[in-house]
């Protein structure tokens, strides 16, 4: 199970690193869209769509990256000062919730992309940029997401049990360390 968990972790980071590089690829075609804008007087047709699809990959695909380095919002007042057992039996119990928004995600994901591969999708621009590829990612996020919540699933039944995680399987750097330093402290 160890090597599983290290493996999909893994995989979104890997995934998530890549694609955060996305951000200059939009940087430089909304630049590209002001200059020509601006200084040529001429926009173009394509950079502001084509932004906008790379954004829309960027946050689809980036959710089981987030999920791997804890980086989605919690409620700090509260969760953050709760011990790591707590957050872990916290985590557990809000677990149906997280399974429903990724089922859903799943479910209506599938049909979008189904529906826009099927149809070869199109934007209405001048342009008619194929939407499919962005449409089609949304399922393979959502089963990124999902396997990577597993993982989670599965660290947090360990904190919960006092066994140590290592960091390349689940969590922050240092977080590994301060659950095990939690788990020492509750032996003694």
């Amino acid at each position: 199970m160890m090597q599983l968990a290290r493996t999909i972790t893994r995989i979104n980071r890997f995934i998530g690193r890549w694609i955060s590089l996305a951000v200059l690829v939009i940087f430089a075609l909304l630049l590209t869209d002001v200059v020509m804008r601006y200084l040529v007087g001429s926009p173009t047709i394509w950079t502001a769509e084509l932004a906008t699809l790379i954004f829309g990959v960027y946050a689809i695909i980036g959710g089981g990256y987030l999920l791997a380095e804890r980086g989605h919002v919690n409620v700090d007042i509260f969760y953050g000062r709760l011990s790591q057992k707590r957050r872990a039996l916290l985590d557990i119990l809000t677990w149906p919730l997280f399974i429903l928004f990724v089922g859903v995600l799943l479910w209506q994901g599938w049909e979008i992309a189904s529906d826009a591969i099927q149809d070869m999708e199109r934007s209405n621009s001048v342009w008619k940029a194929p939407l499919w590829p962005t449409k089609a990612l949304i399922p393979v996020a959502a089963v990124l997401l999902l396997a990577q919540g597993v993982v989670r699933l599965w660290a947090d039944v360990r904190v919960l049990r006092g066994l140590p995680i290592p960091p390349d399987v689940f969590g922050v750097p240092g977080e590994a360390d301060q659950i095990e330093t939690d788990a020492q402290e509750m032996q003694r």
